[in-house]
């Protein structure tokens, strides 16, 4: 077998049948199409090449990370075989940080020379210290992985940003303030002496948190609603899946400064708790205990009025007789929260200092609002009746609510004092938990108008007084004081210890309800929404 070189002239044996190989290797190129999917690697890696180089270690495997996910679409490059990939991926970081006790660190022969009261003081120390560093991490990692990039990639505009992320890099020179200040008193064996003048400076400047929390539900509003974006939700997704992470969402990272708030007086108690009585710091402690526990409590004031506001500003009225000043005047939200009304409807309520209102959620123009429901009740006006189980009967649109065979449970029910100011309501709560945390709002919101209420006409009449006495005292009855479900309708107050007295004096009376309503409720006829 022979083969004719470019010129025409005769080919070595050898040579010819590599020339027909390669020939036969090229045809079948073009006759099989290729399968294989290549992606251009400059427009993969565009976020990573976003991460600028930083010495924070989480940040860094941040950049790692995004390159690493986003060269998942070239794991099937003929370049690059599925065992070789397999064998450079890099192990996944633990979720959670890796602490280490101060009394580990130390050395043996120093451990010994220190009494236990004194290592578990500076046990207590080391933690609050160390804490400050998560912290200013976890800051700057919010900064650096996620609102640098979702900015250049313009995922989300920088005024969306700015109010979701608030000024966060503004906190973290008032956290390493705090850190340099404990290093210059930290001795050379490690050893802190005396912490508490140190936080009686320090601590009044955590009062520039009072824009971030009010701020909080303003932007995580905001967040929810971005993360119908595709966009936004695929890049919050990815970054979830990211070691970096450690497995928190992005709300997870902003919600950080205020979780540390609250953990202060606690981590401040605890060193209290290990520091001898004849110490310097014993006094100062004490001291700096109470400046938290007041910086904490006007920020929670704060953001309490800020809270009201925003659910305010979403109120939709549908007539102007529906306005009340005392709604646009609330500076305090007491409880609020999801309840079924005897239909099966679901209402949203809001329970302020001095008026209920009852509310739908509706949602217009990708607008969350809520609309007002019926004529709101002031407080001093309002009327509250305890219902037991299967005390309203099932019947027309309430069978359908609650089923055939199905009780009515967890209701309760409130009106205006005179019936002919408008509707009552009967709700359903969840469960019994939050029947129990709504009846003890709205009863410590209406305690006080009943308590110093003006002396009525009636006082000249025993009989009528008895009866509508009575007959407010079995309404606060049969309720059982357990401790508050965290996870149930947010509520601002709970019932003082003169309340749960009172209480216990009208169970003795309750047994008067139902021979005296009975035949009052034959006679009136109210409307149940």
């Amino acid at each position: 077998m022979v083969a004719h070189d470019e010129v025409g002239g005769l080919l070595p044996i050898k040579r010819t049948i590599r020339v027909l190989d390669a020939q036969n290797q090229s045809f079948r190129e073009q006759e099989e199409p290729s399968n294989k999917r290549i992606r251009p690697l400059a427009r993969v890696t565009s976020l990573a090449n976003l991460i600028s180089p930083v010495r924070n270690g989480a940040v860094r495997r941040f950049g790692q990370t995004i390159q690493s996910f986003s060269l998942r679409g070239d794991s099937k490059s003929p370049s690059c075989s599925q065992k070789s990939c397999s064998r450079s991926a890099a192990p996944t970081p633990p979720k959670r940080r890796n602490s280490v006790l101060w009394s580990e660190m130390l050395d043996v022969n120093m451990k010994e020379t220190l009494s236990t009261k004194e290592i578990k003081r500076q046990e207590a120390i080391y933690e609050l210290s160390r804490g400050e560093q998560d912290l200013i991490e976890d800051l700057k990692l919010a900064r650096k992985a996620y609102h640098d990039p979702m900015l250049k990639l313009s995922i989300m505009a920088e005024e969306e940003l700015t109010h979701i992320f608030g000024d966060l890099d503004s906190y973290i020179p008032l956290h390493e303030d705090f850190l340099a200040r404990l290093r210059e008193a930290t001795r050379p064996d490690g050893t802190v002496g005396q912490i508490g003048p140190i936080l009686v400076k320090w601590l009044p400047g955590l009062n520039a948190y009072k824009g971030y929390c009010s701020n909080q539900l303003a932007a995580k509003a905001l967040l929810d609603q971005k993360k119908q974006d595709r966009r936004v939700q695929d890049f919050l997704q990815r970054c979830l899946e990211s070691p970096f992470s450690r497995k928190l969402d992005l709300w997870s990272f902003l919600d950080i400064p205020r979780s540390r708030l609250v953990k202060y007086p606690l981590l401040l108690k605890e060193i209290l708790k290990h520091t001898p009585k004849d110490h310097d710091d014993v006094k100062i402690l004490e001291e700096a205990i109470s400046i938290i526990q007041g910086v904490l409590s006007d920020i929670n004031l704060k953001k309490g009025e800020s809270e009201c506001q925003y659910y305010i500003d979403k109120l939709d009225y549908l007539d102007e007789k529906q306005k009340d000043p005392r709604i646009e005047a609330s500076k305090v939200l007491l409880c609020h929260g999801e309840l079924k009304n005897k239909n099966g409807h679901k209402l949203y309520v809001f329970l302020f200092q001095d008026i209920l209102v009852l509310t739908r959620p509706v949602t217009r123009n990708e607008r969350h609002s809520y609309q007002v429901y019926r004529q709101p009740i002031p407080v001093q006006e309002l009327v509250l009746e305890d219902l037991q189980d299967g005390d309203v009967k099932m019947g027309g649109s309430f069978r359908g609510a609650f089923g055939n065979s199905d009780k009515a449970k967890n209701i309760f029910r409130v009106r205006f004092q005179d019936p002919s100011s408008g509707q009552s309501h009967t709700l359903q709560a969840n469960d019994i938990f939050h029947k129990q945390q709504w009846f003890n709002c709205i009863r410590t919101a209406i305690a006080p108008f009943q308590r110093t209420a003006a002396p009525s006409p009636e006082e000249n009449n025993p009989s009528a007084s008895n009866v509508k006495v009575q007959r407010r005292q079995s309404n606060m009855s049969g309720i059982v004081q357990m401790e508050l479900d965290e996870n149930a309708s947010e509520c601002g107050s709970i019932m003082d210890t003169e309340e749960t007295k009172s209480v216990k004096t009208h169970r003795t009376q309750s047994g008067h309800k139902r021979t005296r309503e009975k035949p009052l409720s034959s006679k009136r006829k109210e409307t149940l929404v």
